[in-house]
């Protein structure tokens, strides 16, 4: 049994994925067929003995679409043969078919409506003897648009004839009715001018409705384009997710070191990894020690300590250190491979899209066409002339024109993006949008969704007999040559408070445990409870506080003299002001709340505690998250799933919705359906109100839509002629659809009312304020550089650049080669300060321009 992927093109509505799958799944050999709309790609598992590739793409174009077998390529591997990428595709055609439409469109517009508007008019349009050339003339533009557009007519005949009809069969009835009526004019026309009747030219030369076709083709066109627009987007996840992978490794072969393509890495192959590359793939350190940043795939917001014996996952950064590991998955096995397999799958496996307007078509198609036929003989059979019972039977179809039908969902999608975009929402397609008022579990990612994602000191605890700033001084002194993870958080809160840093002397770091140095002559230990335990430092009264910090999701630093301890600086990962508020939110509407980490057990207790959370699931791995989504939905719950990490990427993709915190990951927010732009948690809240309020207003266009159809077609079919005279004539009848679609728009527009709640705004609102009080405190952002002495290598430009940006407000990039830091100030920043920052590593700032 073998899985192939394939791409499909031409694919418009669930209905059409059932025709693919209905078509695929005939051949002999098929055990299963998944189709996505979203991504337009289909996945198949057949026995090989039976079937090949070419029989199930010819299975797909017999069901009037396209399909194409897709390329795969490995994490490390750059094809020389570029892959087609049939999504874009898609968008590009879309394009020209939109464009070149509105270009015929214009002037048909004019020449047929123009002068209904008071646009100027040539005369000679407005003269009997000239309705021929008129008529003929919107022929000639209508021409180029249903060329352009024969898609639609192709594939909804196409489905209309195997019984299945479609939206594009809809779309092809609709259009084709008011052009096979204009053409069936012309001839009128054309013929009563050759007997010289000019009463039926008149008659005949007001019953062209090319514009309607036209118009009809156009509008749908433009709205897939967008769809396609959107859809483009899906594939840029796998490719962001592929780019993390370095595309060269550094190996020791022969006692050589050899720089190689990455996919020539062998299972057992030394590799060297330097401070600032990214891990190639998998292994185990075989020497030397680091800090690695795995918060892309762990979600752990703090660099990991390896040494010898340490698994290390591909796509890491090294923070500092040099060290040589052994490879021990290469390729297609590293983790990086497999989280990427994991968002194509999650995003293959997604259920398909159902569209109310798809599923009512499925029977008002048949049955409009059944009244439209029946209405053409029933007249001819009271004795009435052929043009009547034609001009019955068209108007009933022009009536049931699937425009209204078609914008019920759309316009009010359109606006309710533009609403959500309005406060800071970006809602990828209109499937997330009807997704997420199904939502009734919200599964939170920790790291950088509930809290801010950056450690900071949070208590200070010290002797009676020294000050925290004391402390903080000692600190911060021992910590300025240091690569501990928690150096940078000291450093901050050291600068924050605008603190001398003092030099230390035999300064050593002690791997796993800390860092010793010596300053005023005295020694000084700063490290974990091990460090404290294994040199018989005194805890005192901070016997116990330890664990009582753990319980709370934080950090300790133990600061220690030779003899007793002098102080414990605790460092966590705070929770956000809005994310209390936002759970309850989430809460009161009824929804279940998860949060999901790949942090420790305590931690994750810790915030339960503080916020409230009903459940939560810790130290979990990229495909853990995966299956705990997949978890719940077996249970029956429709799942949103918040994050911000590469780690969330598989996740995002398996949920029913997908949302990212804007400030997070490129990866996740591609994977993800929406991006919350202000990384707030009350935006996911308003997400799911917005959501319920787009789709009751879809609902009530829809039966607007219908309401027309079901009072207008009787009509159309001359049920009231015999006893009252009426007969809508197909002019009336492509204005009553015309005057549903504008009633859908208008209700559609009453989503521009939508406000989020009050806690919502009150958030939002306080951030404008802190950022326009920055803005006018500022005015500009200042910008210097600073020339630096005593740089040398990569590692040293690492470090002046690390100490920089611990800075509050200072940006900066350093360029070795010219020994100088580009530095970008929020807020004012003395030059002192930055020249006291660099002289403290070690270097020596001789100029600030």
């Amino acid at each position: 049994m073998k899985t192939e992927k394939f791409d499909v093109t031409g694919m418009t509505c669930s209905s059409c994925v059932a025709h693919v799958e209905k078509s695929v799944s005939k051949l002999t050999g098929i055990k299963s067929v998944n189709v996505n709309l979203l991504t337009n790609s289909m996945s198949v598992s057949y026995d090989e003995q039976d079937l090949n590739t070419q029989s199930i793409e010819n299975a797909v174009v017999d069901a009037g679409y396209e399909a194409h077998v897709r390329e795969i390529v490995s994490t490390a591997q750059v094809s020389s043969t570029p892959k087609v990428d049939y999504v874009q595709l898609e968008q590009a055609e879309m394009k020209i078919r939109w464009w070149v439409s509105l270009v015929f469109l214009i002037p048909l517009l004019y020449i047929s409506m123009g002068h209904m508007i008071g646009l100027p008019y040539p005369h000679a349009f407005h003269l009997t003897e000239n309705a021929l050339i008129v008529a003929f003339t919107q022929f000639l533009l209508t021409l180029p648009i249903v060329f352009v557009n024969k898609k639609y007519f192709q594939v909804g005949f196409k489905t209309l004839f195997r019984a299945a009809p479609n939206m594009d069969s809809l779309i092809a009835i609709g259009s084709s009715a008011a052009i096979v009526y204009g053409i069936f004019a012309i001839y009128r026309i054309g013929y009563a001018m050759g007997h010289g009747d000019m009463q039926t030219v008149t008659q005949f030369s007001q019953d062209l409705y090319f514009e309607s076709g036209a118009t009809i083709l156009t509008l749908i066109t433009l709205g897939k384009y967008l769809e396609a627009k959107s859809k483009s987007r899906t594939s840029d996840a796998i490719t962001r997710l592929m780019d993390l992978a370095p595309k060269t490794a550094t190996v020791i072969r022969d006692n050589i070191e050899l720089e190689i393509p990455v996919e020539q890495v062998l299972v057992g192959d030394v590799v060297v990894v330097r401070p600032g590359q990214r891990v190639p793939v998998d292994g185990i350190v075989e020497s030397g020690n680091s800090s690695l940043d795995e918060s892309a795939l762990t979600g752990e917001s703090l660099p990991v300590y390896k040494e010898k014996g340490d698994g290390i996952l591909s796509a890491s950064i090294n923070k500092s250190g040099y060290f040589t590991m052994l490879a021990t998955k290469v390729g297609n096995d590293t983790t990086l491979a497999h989280i990427i397999q994991l968002v194509e799958d999650a995003s293959s496996s997604k259920a398909p899209i159902s569209k109310l307007a798809d599923k009512i078509s499925a029977v008002f198609v048949p049955v409009v066409i059944g009244i439209s036929f029946l209405s053409i003989v029933v007249w001819l059979l009271l004795g009435y002339p052929f043009d009547f019972a034609l001009s019955i039977g068209i108007a009933v179809l022009v009536i049931s024109c699937p425009c209204a039908l078609g914008l019920a969902t759309p316009v009010a999608i359109m606006v309710g993006t533009g609403k959500g975009a309005e406060y800071g929402i970006l809602i990828k397609s209109a499937e997330s949008l009807e997704m997420a008022h199904k939502i009734d579990t919200v599964v939170l990612d920790k790291t950088g969704t509930i809290t801010e994602g950056k450690p900071r000191v949070t208590d200070i605890f010290t002797l009676k007999t020294l000050s925290q700033t004391e402390l903080l001084e000692i600190a911060v002194a021992l910590e300025k040559p240091s690569e501990h993870p928690l150096s940078e958080a000291i450093m901050q809160a050291a600068l924050s408070r605008k603190l001398t840093i003092r030099e230390v002397e035999n300064f050593q770091a002690i791997p796993g445990q800390g860092i010793e140095a010596t300053m005023d002559g005295k020694n000084y230990l700063a490290g974990n409870l091990k460090l404290m335990t294994d040199r018989k430092i005194t805890l005192n009264e901070f016997a116990g506080l330890s664990d009582k910090l753990a319980d709370e999701g934080k950090t300790p630093l133990f600061i220690s003299n030779e003899v007793e301890i002098l102080g414990i600086i605790a460092v966590a990962d705070v929770v956000k002001s809005s994310s209390k508020e936002a759970i309850r939110q989430f809460e009161a509407l009824g929804m279940e709340v998860v949060m999901l980490t790949g942090d420790h057990a305590k931690t994750a207790a810790a915030i339960q505690s503080q916020l409230g959370i009903s459940s939560y699931v810790a130290e979990v791995l990229p495909q853990d998250k995966d299956k705990e989504i997949a978890k719940l939905q077996a249970a029956g719950k429709t799942v949103a799933m918040v994050g911000d990490g590469i780690n969330d990427a598989p996740a995002l993709m398996r949920s029913n919705l997908g949302i990212a915190i804007g400030a997070g990951t490129d990866i996740a927010i591609e994977s993800a359906d929406v991006v919350l732009m202000r990384s707030d948690l009350l935006d996911a809240v308003t997400t799911l109100r917005l959501s319920k309020a787009v789709m009751v207003n879809i609902k009530q266009n829809l039966f607007w839509a219908f309401f027309y159809n079901i009072i207008g077609i009787p009509l159309a079919a001359g049920v009231f002629y015999s006893a009252l005279g009426w007969k809508l004539n197909p002019m009336f009848a492509a204005a009553a659809m015309s005057f549903s679609s504008v009633t859908v728009v208008l209700n559609a527009l009453r989503l521009l009312r939508f406000k989020p709640t009050a806690a919502t705004i009150l958030n939002n609102n306080q951030e404008i304020i802190q950022k326009q009080e920055s803005i006018n405190k500022n005015n500009i952002m200042i910008e210097k550089t600073l020339q630096i002495k005593g740089m040398s290598c990569p590692h040293c430009s690492m470090r002046v650049e690390k100490v920089l940006n611990s800075i509050e407000g200072v940006e900066a990039q350093v360029d070795l080669e010219s020994n100088s830091a580009k530095v970008k100030l929020t807020h004012e920043v003395s030059d002192e300060t930055l020249k006291s920052a660099v002289d403290a590593i070690g270097y020596e700032v001789v100029d600030v321009a």
